[in-house]
């Protein structure tokens, strides 16, 4: 697969290690980066200053209906068509929220957060792209999403709204995948999980985790490029782990 990329939430950590990788294959003729607010990513802003021809860069915020319509009409009046569509943004805490451990902790503010971000912002990006995807070429559209949001796999509890709103995810893109499989039928929909990876969103969390399960970036995207590099339109629908295994829903 080769031709025009998006990559959102490109900002930082997984995001900025996949447009590094995309640049890196010279198939790849063109990639759009897409962020909140790129003046203030300077690794992603010293890219493009590496790769004027080939790096083009989007404000992006995947909570807000009008900059997305606004950053899908930029792209179009660039390119004709997408060949892969990556959805890196995701929403685990900030200032305002932390995972709950406790049904107590819950707050309604912090579930449509997590849920705006986590869950309806893939879905709506994917609309807003639909027609850039489907043509006479093979195309992808690729969500990050987490193994924490797998329901039969839940065997701690707790981080109620990020748990539910990436099990929403989910359900939201097989839902679509299954639709463009009837409709569309040269794109392929996946979600993937990347394992826990050395970034802002795992940085309180990382602790507990042994350093053989603690990935950097820079592996975490190598490992997902393989997957994405491989898989096929029989593919299409599945929630796959870093590994290439299925993650059951």
């Amino acid at each position: 697969m080769a031709g025009n990329v998006l990559i959102v939430g490109a900002s930082r950590g997984i995001g900025l290690e996949f447009v590094r990788r995309h640049l890196q294959q010279p198939q790849f003729s063109r990639v759009f980066a897409a962020c909140r607010t790129s003046q203030k990513a300077p690794r992603l802003e010293a890219l493009k200053q590496e790769h004027p021809d080939r790096l083009r860069t989007l404000p992006l915020d995947l909570v807000d209906d009008a900059s997305i319509a606004e950053a899908i009409a930029r792209l179009k009046d660039q390119v004709t068509r997408l060949h892969r569509v990556i959805c890196c943004a995701g929403l685990l805490h900030d200032a305002t929220m932390q995972p709950e451990k406790r049904l107590s902790q819950i707050r309604r503010a912090a579930l449509e957060k997590s849920f705006a971000v986590n869950a309806f912002g893939p879905v709506l990006l994917a609309q807003a792209c639909e027609d850039l995807l489907h043509h006479d070429e093979p195309s992808l559209f690729a969500s990050l999403s987490a193994r924490v949001g797998s329901i039969s796999d839940n065997h701690l509890g707790g981080w109620y709204s990020y748990r539910a709103a990436k099990a929403a995810q989910n359900m939201l893109i097989r839902t679509l995948a299954l639709e463009w499989q009837r409709r569309r039928r040269n794109t392929i929909c996946l979600l993937l999980h990347p394992g826990t990876t050395a970034t802002d969103l795992s940085a309180p969390f990382q602790a507990t985790v042994p350093p053989e399960k603690l990935f950097t970036p820079e592996r975490t995207v190598r490992q997902l490029m393989a997957i994405l590099d491989r898989v096929t339109l029989a593919d299409s629908g599945r929630f796959l782990a870093w590994d290439g295994q299925e993650i059951p829903w």
